[in-house]
């Protein structure tokens, strides 16, 4: 998960952002989704890029972003974040789903 602020305040800072990421994992069987990874500047864009270079989603919600940035590493999220992460989940989970149907789909047509 990534967002990006940009800097208003500052007429020479406006082209300029400050992005945050948070690298989750969760495994079937495991309590609650855990943070892996988080951080600001350089080191969230290294988040976002190792995200896209495996294949991994990179979704973008400021808000859920900013309370998951409260999270030490290696925590498992909080449960007052479960509902959204889930939904979250879900979501990401239908997506993977629609691309491998596409993909199988393409393959039986060729």
């Amino acid at each position: 998960m990534a967002r990006e602020e940009t800097r208003a305040a500052d007429p020479a800072m406006l082209s300029h952002t400050r992005a945050e990421a948070v690298a989750l994992r969760y495994a079937a069987g495991d309590r609650a989704p855990q943070v892996v990874a988080r951080g600001r500047g350089l080191i969230a864009q290294t988040i976002i890029e190792q995200a896209r270079e495996h294949g991994v989603y990179v979704h973008q919600s400021p808000e859920l972003v900013s309370l998951l940035m409260q999270v030490d590493l290696d925590d498992c999220i909080p449960p007052h974040l479960y509902v959204a992460v889930a939904e979250l989940l879900a979501w990401l989970y239908r997506q993977d789903s629609a691309a491998r149907a596409s993909s199988t789909e393409a393959r039986i047509s060729s």
